[in-house]
């Protein structure tokens, strides 16, 4: 797993599986909603398993960047050097881990819901409106837990 310590490919000090992670993170957005439009479409099954995926992938790689920063010596060894103050860096990242914990709960809880209304027919139907409604909130979660996934990485290794 050295690769992962290796030299980033963003052109920043920050290390290759950061560069990896932060691209994934920026793109989760653009790639959920993808999966709303399937619906759009009608392509109901390839939505359902497509959601999936997505989240699974997203798991993974959060597996994966935890991994990494456990085994880069976590947080503060990433923070040092920084000229921003630690409580600053903290605080951002504390608000990227309440939102991003947030969404995945709320994703998970989604598609659990989401399945189990499906087998008893309902969705689509009667209970699409609330799906989707879950799927805004989903949605908007991605976006934040992006955007302040950025922020963390823009504060630690570009400014």
């Amino acid at each position: 797993m050295n690769y992962m310590f290796s030299a980033g490919f963003l052109g920043t000090k920050a290390p290759f599986f950061m560069d990896a992670v932060t691209l994934i993170v920026a793109l989760l957005p653009f790639l959920a909603l993808y999966g709303m439009t399937l619906v759009r479409k009608g392509h109901y099954g390839f939505h359902a398993f497509y959601q999936i995926l997505l989240f699974i992938i997203s798991v993974a790689v959060v597996l994966w960047f935890e991994y990494g920063v456990r085994s880069g010596g976590g947080f503060s060894s990433f923070a040092e050097g920084n000229h921003h103050s630690m409580t600053l860096l903290l605080a951002i990242l504390i608000t990227h881990i309440v939102i991003s914990t947030a969404t995945t709960i709320y994703w998970g809880k989604t598609l659990i819901q989401a399945y189990m209304e499906y087998e008893k027919s309902n969705l689509p139907g009667g209970f699409s409106l609330r799906h989707i409604m879950r799927a805004k909130r989903t949605i908007f979660g991605i976006f934040m837990t992006s955007l302040t996934g950025i922020w963390v990485y823009l504060i630690l290794f570009v400014y």
